[in-house]
Protein backbone atom coordinates (compact mmCIF):
# COMPACT_ATOMS: atom_id res chain seq x y z
CA UNK A 1 0.00 0.00 0.00
CA UNK A 2 1.24 3.48 -0.90
CA UNK A 3 0.27 6.25 1.50
CA UNK A 4 1.17 9.92 1.24
CA UNK A 5 2.41 12.58 3.60
CA UNK A 6 -0.39 14.69 2.10
CA UNK A 7 -2.66 15.11 -0.88
CA UNK A 8 -1.28 15.55 -4.40
CA UNK A 9 2.14 14.09 -3.56
CA UNK A 10 1.96 11.84 -6.64
CA UNK A 11 0.49 8.62 -5.24
CA UNK A 12 -1.90 8.07 -8.14
CA UNK A 13 0.71 8.41 -10.89
CA UNK A 14 3.29 6.44 -8.92
CA UNK A 15 0.82 3.55 -8.67
CA UNK A 16 0.00 3.90 -12.38
CA UNK A 17 3.69 3.78 -13.30
CA UNK A 18 4.36 0.78 -11.09
CA UNK A 19 1.29 -0.95 -12.49
CA UNK A 20 2.61 -0.57 -16.03
CA UNK A 21 6.14 -1.59 -14.98
CA UNK A 22 5.00 -4.79 -13.28
CA UNK A 23 2.51 -5.53 -16.07
CA UNK A 24 5.42 -5.22 -18.50
CA UNK A 25 7.15 -7.93 -16.46
CA UNK A 26 4.22 -10.24 -17.14
CA UNK A 27 2.45 -9.93 -13.78
CA UNK A 28 -1.32 -9.71 -13.41
CA UNK A 29 -1.58 -6.37 -11.62
CA UNK A 30 -4.67 -4.63 -10.24
CA UNK A 31 -5.07 -1.14 -8.71
CA UNK A 32 -7.13 -0.50 -5.60
CA UNK A 33 -8.09 2.62 -3.66
CA UNK A 34 -10.37 2.01 -0.66
CA UNK A 35 -11.76 5.54 -0.53
CA UNK A 36 -11.42 8.35 -3.02
CA UNK A 37 -12.74 11.91 -2.97
CA UNK A 38 -13.05 13.32 -6.46
CA UNK A 39 -15.57 14.64 -8.95
CA UNK A 40 -13.40 13.19 -11.71
CA UNK A 41 -15.09 9.83 -12.16
CA UNK A 42 -15.12 7.04 -14.74
CA UNK A 43 -17.89 4.66 -15.75
CA UNK A 44 -17.09 0.96 -15.54
CA UNK A 45 -18.31 -1.84 -17.77
CA UNK A 46 -20.43 -3.18 -14.90
CA UNK A 47 -22.41 0.07 -14.81
CA UNK A 48 -20.71 1.64 -11.80
CA UNK A 49 -18.42 4.61 -11.26
CA UNK A 50 -14.94 4.94 -9.79
CA UNK A 51 -12.32 7.66 -9.58
CA UNK A 52 -10.62 8.54 -12.88
CA UNK A 53 -7.24 7.83 -11.29
CA UNK A 54 -8.18 4.18 -10.79
CA UNK A 55 -9.41 4.00 -14.40
CA UNK A 56 -5.99 5.27 -15.53
CA UNK A 57 -4.27 2.75 -13.26
CA UNK A 58 -6.40 -0.03 -14.74
CA UNK A 59 -5.30 1.09 -18.18
CA UNK A 60 -1.71 0.93 -16.98
CA UNK A 61 -2.40 -2.68 -15.94
CA UNK A 62 -3.94 -3.30 -19.40
CA UNK A 63 -7.26 -4.37 -17.88
CA UNK A 64 -10.75 -2.86 -17.95
CA UNK A 65 -11.73 -0.79 -14.90
CA UNK A 66 -14.27 -2.28 -12.50
CA UNK A 67 -16.19 -0.98 -9.49
CA UNK A 68 -14.14 -3.02 -7.01
CA UNK A 69 -11.04 -0.94 -7.81
CA UNK A 70 -12.49 2.00 -5.85
CA UNK A 71 -15.30 0.76 -3.59
CA UNK A 72 -15.96 4.12 -1.87
CA UNK A 73 -16.06 7.29 -3.95
CA UNK A 74 -17.02 10.64 -2.42
CA UNK A 75 -18.21 13.27 -4.88
CA UNK A 76 -18.34 16.70 -3.20
CA UNK A 77 -21.55 18.66 -3.82
CA UNK A 78 -20.92 21.43 -1.29
CA UNK A 79 -18.23 22.57 1.13
CA UNK A 80 -19.56 20.21 3.81
CA UNK A 81 -21.38 17.44 1.93
CA UNK A 82 -20.83 14.79 -0.71
CA UNK A 83 -22.54 12.06 -2.66
CA UNK A 84 -21.40 8.67 -1.33
CA UNK A 85 -20.86 6.01 -4.00
CA UNK A 86 -20.30 2.45 -2.72
CA UNK A 87 -19.15 -0.32 -5.05
CA UNK A 88 -20.10 1.82 -8.02
CA UNK A 89 -23.61 2.83 -6.94
CA UNK A 90 -24.93 5.91 -5.14
CA UNK A 91 -25.66 5.03 -1.51
CA UNK A 92 -26.61 8.41 -0.03
CA UNK A 93 -25.73 12.08 0.33
CA UNK A 94 -23.94 12.89 3.56
CA UNK A 95 -22.47 15.81 5.42
CA UNK A 96 -18.98 15.52 6.86
CA UNK A 97 -20.12 14.42 10.34
CA UNK A 98 -22.70 12.01 8.95
CA UNK A 99 -20.09 10.39 6.73
CA UNK A 100 -17.64 10.10 9.63
CA UNK A 101 -20.29 8.08 11.48
CA UNK A 102 -21.06 6.04 8.36
CA UNK A 103 -17.47 5.09 7.48
CA UNK A 104 -16.97 2.13 9.88
CA UNK A 105 -19.99 0.37 8.40
CA UNK A 106 -18.40 0.58 4.93
CA UNK A 107 -15.23 -1.35 5.84
CA UNK A 108 -16.81 -4.78 5.13
CA UNK A 109 -17.72 -3.63 1.60
CA UNK A 110 -14.22 -2.23 1.10
CA UNK A 111 -12.60 -5.50 2.19
CA UNK A 112 -15.04 -7.50 0.07
CA UNK A 113 -14.02 -5.54 -3.01
CA UNK A 114 -10.32 -5.83 -2.14
CA UNK A 115 -10.41 -9.61 -1.77
CA UNK A 116 -12.57 -10.08 -4.85
CA UNK A 117 -10.22 -7.92 -6.89
CA UNK A 118 -7.23 -9.92 -5.67
CA UNK A 119 -8.61 -13.24 -6.87
CA UNK A 120 -6.45 -14.31 -9.78
CA UNK A 121 -4.12 -11.32 -9.47
CA UNK A 122 -0.38 -11.60 -8.83
CA UNK A 123 -0.11 -8.14 -7.33
CA UNK A 124 -2.55 -5.52 -6.00
CA UNK A 125 -1.20 -1.96 -5.67
CA UNK A 126 -3.19 -0.06 -3.07
CA UNK A 127 -3.35 3.75 -2.97
CA UNK A 128 -4.15 5.65 0.19
CA UNK A 129 -5.94 9.00 0.37
CA UNK A 130 -4.70 12.33 1.67
CA UNK A 131 -2.27 12.00 4.57
CA UNK A 132 -1.30 8.85 6.45
CA UNK A 133 -1.10 10.92 9.65
CA UNK A 134 -4.66 12.26 9.93
CA UNK A 135 -4.71 10.76 13.39
CA UNK A 136 -7.69 12.88 14.48
CA UNK A 137 -9.79 10.80 12.04
CA UNK A 138 -8.07 7.47 12.72
CA UNK A 139 -10.91 5.87 14.69
CA UNK A 140 -13.13 5.64 11.62
CA UNK A 141 -10.40 5.40 8.96
CA UNK A 142 -10.96 3.16 5.95
CA UNK A 143 -8.56 4.91 3.56
CA UNK A 144 -5.07 4.71 5.07
CA UNK A 145 -3.75 2.88 8.14
CA UNK A 146 -7.25 1.72 9.05
CA UNK A 147 -7.41 -0.23 5.82
CA UNK A 148 -3.76 -1.32 5.97
CA UNK A 149 -4.44 -2.83 9.38
CA UNK A 150 -7.69 -4.50 8.32
CA UNK A 151 -6.06 -6.03 5.20
CA UNK A 152 -2.67 -6.61 6.89
CA UNK A 153 -0.61 -4.70 4.32
CA UNK A 154 2.94 -3.34 4.29
CA UNK A 155 3.02 0.40 3.59
CA UNK A 156 5.37 2.65 1.63
CA UNK A 157 5.23 6.39 2.37
CA UNK A 158 5.36 8.96 -0.45
CA UNK A 159 6.70 12.48 0.12
CA UNK A 160 6.66 15.39 -2.36
CA UNK A 161 9.89 17.39 -2.26
CA UNK A 162 8.66 19.90 -4.86
CA UNK A 163 6.24 21.51 -2.42
CA UNK A 164 8.94 21.88 0.26
CA UNK A 165 9.18 20.53 3.78
CA UNK A 166 9.57 16.91 2.77
CA UNK A 167 11.86 16.04 5.70
CA UNK A 168 9.38 17.42 8.20
CA UNK A 169 6.46 15.72 6.47
CA UNK A 170 8.07 12.28 6.61
CA UNK A 171 9.46 12.63 10.13
CA UNK A 172 6.24 14.25 11.30
CA UNK A 173 4.18 11.39 9.88
CA UNK A 174 6.42 8.87 11.64
CA UNK A 175 6.16 10.80 14.91
CA UNK A 176 2.37 10.94 14.86
CA UNK A 177 1.82 7.28 14.07
CA UNK A 178 1.53 4.78 16.94
CA UNK A 179 4.09 1.97 17.21
CA UNK A 180 1.87 -0.66 15.56
CA UNK A 181 1.41 1.53 12.50
CA UNK A 182 5.06 2.51 12.33
CA UNK A 183 5.80 -1.21 12.09
CA UNK A 184 3.80 -1.33 8.85
CA UNK A 185 6.00 1.32 7.23
CA UNK A 186 8.69 -0.43 5.18
CA UNK A 187 10.24 2.64 3.61
CA UNK A 188 9.60 5.93 1.88
CA UNK A 189 9.97 7.44 -1.57
CA UNK A 190 10.94 11.04 -2.32
CA UNK A 191 8.91 12.17 -5.33
CA UNK A 192 9.24 15.08 -7.82
CA UNK A 193 12.93 15.81 -7.19
CA UNK A 194 14.62 18.55 -9.22
CA UNK A 195 18.35 19.26 -9.33
CA UNK A 196 21.37 17.28 -8.12
CA UNK A 197 20.25 14.28 -6.03
CA UNK A 198 23.68 14.03 -4.36
CA UNK A 199 22.82 17.22 -2.46
CA UNK A 200 19.92 15.35 -0.86
CA UNK A 201 22.08 12.49 0.49
CA UNK A 202 22.63 14.07 3.95
CA UNK A 203 18.86 14.40 4.29
CA UNK A 204 18.47 10.63 4.09
CA UNK A 205 20.59 10.23 7.23
CA UNK A 206 18.59 12.92 9.01
CA UNK A 207 15.29 11.25 8.16
CA UNK A 208 16.65 7.87 9.23
CA UNK A 209 17.85 9.26 12.56
CA UNK A 210 14.45 10.74 13.37
CA UNK A 211 12.23 8.04 11.84
CA UNK A 212 13.52 4.82 13.31
CA UNK A 213 15.96 4.07 10.50
CA UNK A 214 13.19 4.00 7.90
CA UNK A 215 14.91 3.27 4.56
CA UNK A 216 14.61 5.34 1.41
CA UNK A 217 13.30 3.22 -1.48
CA UNK A 218 13.96 5.82 -4.16
CA UNK A 219 14.49 9.46 -4.98
CA UNK A 220 12.42 10.04 -8.11
CA UNK A 221 13.48 12.88 -10.42
CA UNK A 222 10.81 15.17 -11.82
CA UNK A 223 8.92 13.42 -14.63
CA UNK A 224 7.72 16.22 -16.89
CA UNK A 225 5.49 14.04 -19.05
CA UNK A 226 3.28 13.33 -16.02
CA UNK A 227 1.44 16.52 -17.00
CA UNK A 228 0.18 14.67 -20.08
CA UNK A 229 -1.75 12.17 -17.94
CA UNK A 230 -5.19 12.87 -16.45
CA UNK A 231 -5.14 14.65 -13.09
CA UNK A 232 -7.15 13.20 -10.21
CA UNK A 233 -8.63 16.35 -8.70
CA UNK A 234 -8.99 20.07 -9.24
CA UNK A 235 -5.96 20.80 -7.05
CA UNK A 236 -3.86 19.47 -9.93
CA UNK A 237 -5.54 21.50 -12.67
CA UNK A 238 -3.13 23.20 -15.04
CA UNK A 239 -4.26 26.79 -15.58
CA UNK A 240 -2.82 27.02 -19.08
CA UNK A 241 -1.46 24.62 -21.65
CA UNK A 242 0.16 25.29 -25.01
CA UNK A 243 0.71 28.54 -26.84
CA UNK A 244 -1.15 27.95 -30.10
CA UNK A 245 -3.23 30.37 -32.10
CA UNK A 246 -6.49 28.54 -31.35
CA UNK A 247 -7.59 29.63 -27.87
CA UNK A 248 -10.00 27.37 -25.95
CA UNK A 249 -11.28 28.67 -22.62
CA UNK A 250 -12.84 26.64 -19.79
CA UNK A 251 -14.24 28.39 -16.69
CA UNK A 252 -13.27 26.52 -13.52
CA UNK A 253 -16.59 25.94 -11.81
CA UNK A 254 -16.64 25.41 -8.05
CA UNK A 255 -17.75 21.77 -8.47
CA UNK A 256 -16.04 21.12 -11.80
CA UNK A 257 -16.22 17.44 -12.74
CA UNK A 258 -14.55 15.19 -15.29
CA UNK A 259 -12.21 17.96 -16.41
CA UNK A 260 -9.91 15.38 -18.00
CA UNK A 261 -12.31 15.78 -20.94
CA UNK A 262 -9.99 18.60 -22.02
CA UNK A 263 -6.64 16.81 -21.81
CA UNK A 264 -6.71 15.73 -25.48
CA UNK A 265 -7.25 19.36 -26.50
CA UNK A 266 -4.35 20.54 -24.35
CA UNK A 267 -2.09 17.93 -25.96
CA UNK A 268 -2.75 19.17 -29.50
CA UNK A 269 -0.10 21.41 -31.06
CA UNK A 270 -1.43 24.79 -32.09
CA UNK A 271 -3.99 24.84 -29.26
CA UNK A 272 -3.90 27.10 -26.20
CA UNK A 273 -6.14 25.80 -23.41
CA UNK A 274 -6.92 28.17 -20.52
CA UNK A 275 -8.66 26.98 -17.34
CA UNK A 276 -9.89 30.28 -15.89
CA UNK A 277 -9.99 30.40 -12.07
CA UNK A 278 -12.67 32.23 -10.09
CA UNK A 279 -12.31 35.98 -9.92
CA UNK A 280 -10.90 36.39 -13.41
CA UNK A 281 -12.83 37.28 -16.58
CA UNK A 282 -12.98 34.91 -19.50
CA UNK A 283 -10.39 36.06 -22.08
CA UNK A 284 -11.90 38.12 -24.88
CA UNK A 285 -9.61 36.47 -27.44
CA UNK A 286 -11.19 33.04 -26.92
CA UNK A 287 -12.13 31.15 -30.07
CA UNK A 288 -14.16 28.57 -28.16
CA UNK A 289 -15.64 28.55 -24.65
CA UNK A 290 -16.38 25.12 -23.19
CA UNK A 291 -18.62 24.76 -20.15
CA UNK A 292 -17.45 21.66 -18.25
CA UNK A 293 -19.26 19.10 -16.15
CA UNK A 294 -20.26 19.89 -12.58
CA UNK A 295 -21.44 17.91 -9.57
CA UNK A 296 -24.01 20.62 -8.74
CA UNK A 297 -25.48 22.28 -11.82
CA UNK A 298 -27.78 24.85 -10.19
CA UNK A 299 -25.20 25.83 -7.57
CA UNK A 300 -22.54 26.23 -10.26
CA UNK A 301 -24.90 28.28 -12.43
CA UNK A 302 -25.10 30.71 -9.52
CA UNK A 303 -21.31 30.51 -9.11
CA UNK A 304 -20.81 31.20 -12.82
CA UNK A 305 -23.00 34.30 -12.60
CA UNK A 306 -21.22 35.47 -9.45
CA UNK A 307 -17.95 35.56 -11.43
CA UNK A 308 -19.58 37.53 -14.23
CA UNK A 309 -18.86 34.68 -16.63
CA UNK A 310 -22.43 34.69 -17.95
CA UNK A 311 -21.82 38.22 -19.28
CA UNK A 312 -18.49 37.12 -20.75
CA UNK A 313 -20.07 34.12 -22.50
CA UNK A 314 -22.91 36.17 -23.99
CA UNK A 315 -20.40 38.75 -25.24
CA UNK A 316 -18.31 35.94 -26.71
CA UNK A 317 -21.34 34.68 -28.65
CA UNK A 318 -22.18 38.17 -29.89
CA UNK A 319 -18.62 38.42 -31.26
CA UNK A 320 -19.23 35.24 -33.24
CA UNK A 321 -17.51 32.82 -30.86
CA UNK A 322 -18.37 29.18 -30.40
CA UNK A 323 -19.66 27.58 -27.18
CA UNK A 324 -19.82 23.90 -26.23
CA UNK A 325 -21.36 22.51 -23.06
CA UNK A 326 -20.64 19.01 -21.76
CA UNK A 327 -23.08 17.35 -19.35
CA UNK A 328 -23.83 19.99 -16.69
CA UNK A 329 -22.34 22.58 -19.02
CA UNK A 330 -24.90 21.49 -21.62
CA UNK A 331 -27.68 21.89 -19.06
CA UNK A 332 -26.48 25.40 -18.20
CA UNK A 333 -26.74 26.50 -21.82
CA UNK A 334 -30.50 25.90 -21.85
CA UNK A 335 -33.40 28.01 -20.68
CA UNK A 336 -33.79 26.46 -17.24
CA UNK A 337 -32.64 23.76 -14.84
CA UNK A 338 -35.15 22.33 -12.34
CA UNK A 339 -34.35 20.17 -9.31
CA UNK A 340 -37.78 19.73 -7.73
CA UNK A 341 -36.79 16.49 -5.99
CA UNK A 342 -33.54 17.75 -4.49
CA UNK A 343 -31.29 15.44 -6.53
CA UNK A 344 -28.24 17.73 -6.44
CA UNK A 345 -29.26 20.36 -3.90
CA UNK A 346 -32.27 21.74 -1.99
CA UNK A 347 -35.57 20.38 -3.27
CA UNK A 348 -37.61 22.75 -5.39
CA UNK A 349 -34.69 24.56 -6.91
CA UNK A 350 -35.29 26.14 -10.32
CA UNK A 351 -32.67 28.28 -12.04
CA UNK A 352 -32.69 30.13 -15.35
CA UNK A 353 -30.01 28.93 -17.73
CA UNK A 354 -27.93 31.02 -20.09
CA UNK A 355 -30.62 30.72 -22.77
CA UNK A 356 -28.22 29.96 -25.59
CA UNK A 357 -29.96 26.68 -26.42
CA UNK A 358 -33.73 26.21 -26.63
CA UNK A 359 -33.81 23.28 -24.18
CA UNK A 360 -34.82 22.70 -20.57
CA UNK A 361 -33.42 20.26 -18.00
CA UNK A 362 -35.19 18.46 -15.17
CA UNK A 363 -33.22 16.58 -12.51
CA UNK A 364 -35.06 13.29 -12.05
CA UNK A 365 -34.92 9.55 -12.50
CA UNK A 366 -32.07 7.11 -11.97
CA UNK A 367 -28.52 8.18 -12.53
CA UNK A 368 -27.35 7.45 -16.06
CA UNK A 369 -24.04 5.55 -15.95
CA UNK A 370 -23.13 4.01 -19.28
CA UNK A 371 -20.25 3.60 -21.68
CA UNK A 372 -21.37 4.42 -25.21
CA UNK A 373 -20.14 4.71 -28.78
CA UNK A 374 -21.55 6.68 -31.69
CA UNK A 375 -20.74 9.48 -34.12
CA UNK A 376 -21.41 13.14 -34.81
CA UNK A 377 -23.57 14.53 -37.63
CA UNK A 378 -20.65 14.32 -40.06
CA UNK A 379 -19.98 10.69 -39.20
CA UNK A 380 -16.86 11.17 -37.07
CA UNK A 381 -16.76 8.35 -34.50
CA UNK A 382 -16.93 9.12 -30.79
CA UNK A 383 -16.84 7.01 -27.67
CA UNK A 384 -17.00 7.81 -23.99
CA UNK A 385 -19.42 7.68 -21.10
CA UNK A 386 -22.51 9.38 -19.75
CA UNK A 387 -22.83 10.21 -16.05
CA UNK A 388 -25.77 12.42 -15.15
CA UNK A 389 -29.13 12.72 -13.43
CA UNK A 390 -30.81 15.33 -15.62
CA UNK A 391 -33.03 14.82 -18.64
CA UNK A 392 -32.86 17.56 -21.28
CA UNK A 393 -35.49 18.29 -23.93
CA UNK A 394 -36.48 21.15 -26.23
CA UNK A 395 -36.77 22.36 -29.84
CA UNK A 396 -32.99 22.54 -30.39
CA UNK A 397 -32.76 18.79 -29.72
CA UNK A 398 -34.05 18.25 -33.27
CA UNK A 399 -30.46 19.12 -34.22
CA UNK A 400 -28.54 16.63 -32.04
CA UNK A 401 -24.81 17.03 -31.74
CA UNK A 402 -24.25 13.27 -31.57
CA UNK A 403 -25.88 9.94 -32.30
CA UNK A 404 -25.04 7.55 -29.47
CA UNK A 405 -26.04 3.90 -29.59
CA UNK A 406 -28.45 4.86 -32.37
CA UNK A 407 -30.14 7.59 -30.29
CA UNK A 408 -29.80 11.39 -30.59
CA UNK A 409 -27.83 13.18 -27.88
CA UNK A 410 -27.42 16.88 -27.28
CA UNK A 411 -28.52 19.95 -29.19
CA UNK A 412 -27.17 22.56 -31.61
CA UNK A 413 -28.39 26.14 -32.04
CA UNK A 414 -29.84 27.26 -35.37
CA UNK A 415 -26.63 29.05 -36.34
CA UNK A 416 -24.51 26.06 -35.26
CA UNK A 417 -22.26 28.08 -32.95
CA UNK A 418 -23.70 26.80 -29.64
CA UNK A 419 -23.63 23.07 -28.96
CA UNK A 420 -24.15 20.73 -26.05
CA UNK A 421 -24.15 17.02 -25.24
CA UNK A 422 -23.94 14.54 -22.37
CA UNK A 423 -20.92 12.58 -23.62
CA UNK A 424 -17.76 12.74 -21.52
CA UNK A 425 -14.56 11.74 -23.27
CA UNK A 426 -15.63 12.82 -26.74
CA UNK A 427 -12.38 14.71 -27.37
CA UNK A 428 -10.39 11.49 -26.93
CA UNK A 429 -11.74 10.52 -30.35
CA UNK A 430 -9.07 11.69 -32.78
CA UNK A 431 -11.39 12.20 -35.82
CA UNK A 432 -13.97 14.17 -33.78
CA UNK A 433 -11.32 16.30 -32.06
CA UNK A 434 -9.52 17.12 -35.28
CA UNK A 435 -12.80 18.10 -36.96
CA UNK A 436 -13.79 20.21 -33.94
CA UNK A 437 -10.47 22.03 -34.22
CA UNK A 438 -10.91 22.50 -37.96
CA UNK A 439 -7.94 20.43 -39.03
CA UNK A 440 -7.38 17.26 -41.02
CA UNK A 441 -5.10 15.52 -38.55
CA UNK A 442 -3.20 15.84 -35.28
CA UNK A 443 -1.95 13.67 -32.45
CA UNK A 444 -3.14 10.11 -31.75
CA UNK A 445 -4.25 10.68 -28.16
CA UNK A 446 -4.69 7.10 -26.90
CA UNK A 447 -1.28 6.15 -28.25
CA UNK A 448 0.18 9.22 -26.50
CA UNK A 449 -1.24 8.18 -23.11
CA UNK A 450 0.20 4.67 -23.43
CA UNK A 451 3.53 6.11 -24.52
CA UNK A 452 3.64 8.28 -21.39
CA UNK A 453 2.69 5.33 -19.16
CA UNK A 454 5.51 3.29 -20.67
CA UNK A 455 7.88 6.22 -20.15
CA UNK A 456 6.77 6.53 -16.52
CA UNK A 457 7.31 2.81 -15.98
CA UNK A 458 10.84 3.07 -17.39
CA UNK A 459 11.46 6.12 -15.18
CA UNK A 460 10.52 4.14 -12.06
CA UNK A 461 12.58 1.13 -13.16
CA UNK A 462 15.59 3.43 -13.45
CA UNK A 463 15.22 5.20 -10.10
CA UNK A 464 13.65 2.62 -7.77
CA UNK A 465 14.55 -0.96 -6.91
CA UNK A 466 11.38 -2.58 -8.15
CA UNK A 467 12.61 -6.04 -7.16
CA UNK A 468 13.02 -4.91 -3.56
CA UNK A 469 9.64 -3.20 -3.66
CA UNK A 470 7.99 -6.34 -5.00
CA UNK A 471 9.62 -8.38 -2.23
CA UNK A 472 7.74 -6.28 0.32
CA UNK A 473 4.37 -7.46 -1.02
CA UNK A 474 2.71 -10.42 0.62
Amino acid sequence: MFQGTGSDVGKSLLVAGLARAYANRGLKVRPFKPQNMSNNAAVTADGGEIGRAQALQARACRVAPCSDMNPVLLKPQSDVGAQVVVQGKVLTNAGARDYYRLKPSLMPKVLESFHRLGEGADLVLVEGAGSAAEVNLRAADIANMGFAEAADLPVVLIGDIDRGGVLASIVGTWTLLPEAERARLKGYVINKFRGDPSLFTPALDIIGAHAGGLPCLGVLPWFADAARLPAEDAASLRRASGDGALHIVVPQLSRIANFDDFDPLAAEPGVRLSIVPPGQPLPADANVVILPGSKATIADLAFLRAQGWDVDILAHVRRGGRVLGICAGYQMLGKSVSDLLGVEGPAGGVAPGLGLLDVETVMAGDKVLVEVVGHDAAGHPVRGYEMHMGRTQGPDCVRPLLILAGQPDGAVSRDGRVQGCYLHGLFASDPFRHAFLGRDDGIAYDALVDQVLDGLAAHLEAHMDLNALLALAR
